[in-house]
């Protein structure tokens, strides 16, 4: 099993920036590639980033030139930092970790939420 706990989440204004994080724990040697997803009301979940264990990472095009997402294997831990934000990212981050137990696993946090005021 693989917990996941998402932290860094606020109130913002537009414009300003945020740095989520995301800590792994359980059996985090399993991981592999890991992701961070979002989620406003009446929409659906969105990926915004993912990053695998190597480093290599890929971005939505909406968020590319505002948002990168890091990772440190040592710590186990997994962030977004978010630069110029809108009104329009107010949603719930989530950090999404792919793991192998016996096949391919997905774990999920709970979410943090980011609000972003105009």
């Amino acid at each position: 099993q693989v917990q996941l706990v998402e932290s860094g989440g606020g109130l913002v204004q537009a414009g300003e920036s945020l740095r989520l994080s995301c800590a792994a724990s359980g059996y985090v040697g399993s991981i592999n590639a890991m992701g961070w997803y979002r989620q406003a009301p009446g929409l659906r979940r969105e990926l915004l980033a993912t990053i695998t264990s190597g480093g290599s990472t890929n971005y939505a095009a909406y968020v590319k030139d505002r948002f990168t997402i890091s990772r440190d294997n040592d710590k186990n831990a997994m962030y977004l930092q978010m630069m110029s934000l809108k009104p329009e990212d107010t949603a719930v981050y989530y950090c999404k970790a792919d793991a192998f137990n016996e096949g391919w696993v997905e774990y999920w946090g709970q979410g943090t939420q980011v609000t972003v005021s105009s």
